[in-house]
C-alpha cells in the first residue's frame, strides 16, 4: 500500500464516521420513528408523585422553586417535595423548612456529597410511585408533572424525559449550541418513538421509584446513567416535548464551557464505567448509544485525520476543494467566536460546532485528571426513609 492509498483510507474512513455521526445517524433515526412510532398509553390516574430535587447554598432561589413545584396541576395530596441539602451553608434549609406545608420536607447533610449522591439519599426517603427529578434553576410548566406522569399508565415505560427550554443566546457561539440542543431533542424524540431515548434532561425527568438503582455516589451524569439502568430492565425511555422546564440562563460561551467540560467528562466517565453496555447480547440499545453518545467523543480526533490526512492530498484537484472547504469552514468558526456578536447562521453553526468539539477535549482532559471526582459517601439509610413514610 502508497502512502497516498493509506491517507486516502484515512481520509474516507475519518470522513464517512464524521458524516454518519453527525449526519447519517440523525437522518436515520428520524426516518425510522416514522415507520415504527410505539405510542404508550396515556391516561389520567393520577399516582402518589415525590419531586426529588438536591441544593447547595439554594437561599435566594428556593423559595421560588418550592412555589412553583407545590402550585402544579396535580392533585395536591398525590404530590410531595424531597429537598436534600448538600452541605448547604447559607439558609437554604431554613427557607426551605420555613414554608408552611406539609409536602415538602427537607434532608440536611452536613456535608458536601455532590448530586449523585443527594439523588440516592432523596429517592431512599421518597414515598411516591413515580419520582420526578429537577434542578433548582429551572421551573416546570404547570401541567408537567401531570404529562410526565401520564406515560406510565403504561407498564412498558419506566422512564420519560420532558423538554428543556433554554433562552436564546445573544452571541454567534451560543447561537451554534442552540442549533445543537434544537437537534439533540429532535434526536430524542425520535429514539423515544423507535424504542427508547437515550438518557433524560437532568432537569426534568421522571421514572418509577421501583425501578431505581442507586448510582455511584461520583456519578456525573445521572440523567443518563439512571434511564440506562433502567432501560436494562427491558423499560421504555420515553422523551416528552411538550412537558417543559424552563431555564433563564442562556447558552453563553463561557458558562456553556463550564456546564459542557462537566457533562462531557460524566460521558468518557460512562464509557469506560459500563463496558458491557455496549455488547449488544446486554443491551438492547447498544447501537443507538454508539451512534448518539460514543461516536461524538472521538469526533476531534476524526476531524483532525481528516484535515491531516486532506493536507497531505493537494496533488488532486478534488482533494485541494475538499482542503479550502475545510479551511473555510475553521475561518468561519473563528470569526464567529472573534466577533461573537454576529447573528449568523453562516458563523454561528461553525463557532458552536467547533467550540462543542473543543470541549470534548477538554472534557477527556478533565475526565483523566478526575476533576469532577466527588469521592465515596455512604448511602442513606433505610431507616431514615421508612421513618419520613410512616409520618406522611
Amino acid at each position: 500500500m502508497t502512502l497516498e492509498t493509506a491517507l486516502s483510507c484515512v481520509f474516507w474512513f475519518s470522513f464517512l464516521v464524521l458524516a454518519y455521526t453527525f449526519c447519517g445517524y440523525p437522518a436515520l433515526v428520524m426516518c425510522l420513528s416514522r415507520l415504527s412510532r410505539k405510542s404508550p398509553l396515556q391516561t389520567n390516574e393520577t399516582p402518589l408523585v415525590s419531586v426529588v430535587l438536591a441544593a447547595h447554598n439554594e437561599q435566594e432561589r428556593i423559595h421560588a422553586r418550592l412555589q412553583n413545584l407545590l402550585s402544579a396541576e396535580y392533585p395536591a395530596d398525590k404530590i410531595e417535595i424531597v429537598i436534600v441539602s448538600d452541605g448547604s451553608t447559607d439558609a437554604t434549609v431554613d427557607r426551605a423548612e420555613s414554608i408552611d406545608e406539609r409536602r415538602v420536607r427537607v434532608i440536611h447533610q452536613t456535608t458536601r456529597s455532590g448530586k449523585a449522591h443527594c439523588l440516592n439519599v432523596g429517592v431512599a426517603a421518597a414515598c411516591g410511585e413515580i419520582v420526578v427529578f429537577g434542578d433548582m434553576r429551572q421551573r416546570f410548566a404547570p401541567d408537567t408533572i401531570a404529562r410526565l406522569v401520564s406515560h406510565f399508565s403504561d407498564a412498558r415505560v419506566g422512564a420519560v424525559s420532558g423538554s428543556l427550554e433554554i433562552e436564546r443566546s445573544a452571541s454567534a457561539i451560543g447561537g451554534g449550541v442552540d442549533a445543537y440542543w434544537r437537534l439533540e431533542k429532535l434526536i430524542r424524540f425520535s429514539e423515544a418513538q423507535i424504542d427508547s431515548s437515550i438518557g433524560c434532561t437532568g432537569a426534568v425527568y421522571a421514572i418509577r421509584r421501583k425501578n431505581f438503582q442507586p448510582i455511584p455516589s461520583d456519578t456525573i451524569l445521572d440523567d443518563v446513567v439512571i434511564p440506562m439502568q433502567i432501560a436494562l430492565q427491558k423499560l421504555r425511555v420515553l422523551f416528552d416535548p411538550k412537558a417543559v422546564a424552563y431555564d433563564p440562563q442562556t447558552l453563553e460561551p463561557e458558562r456553556e464551557k463550564i456546564r459542557k467540560q462537566r457533562t462531557l467528562a460524566g460521558n468518557f466517565q460512562m464509557m469506560f464505567r459500563y463496558p458491557g453496555w455496549l455488547l449488544p447480547w446486554v443491551n438492547r440499545l447498544w447501537w443507538q448509544l454508539i451512534s448518539h453518545k460514543y461516536l461524538r467523543l472521538a469526533a476531534p480526533f476524526f476531524m483532525l485525520l481528516l484535515l491531516v490526512a486532506n493536507g497531505l492530498l493537494l496533488d488532486s484537484i478534488f482533494y485541494r476543494s475538499i482542503f479550502i472547504a475545510q479551511c473555510l469552514f475553521y475561518a468561519l468558526a473563528i470569526s464567529g467566536r472573534t466577533f461573537s456578536s454576529i447573528q449568523s447562521r453562516l458563523f454561528s453553526i461553525p463557532a458552536g460546532f467547533v467550540f462543542l468539539n473543543l470541549m470534548i477535549l477538554s472534557g477527556l482532559y478533565h475526565h483523566l485528571r478526575g476533576s469532577y471526582r466527588t469521592g465515596s459517601w455512604p448511602m442513606a439509610k433505610k431507616s431514615i426513609a421508612a421513618d419520613a413514610c410512616a409520618k406522611t
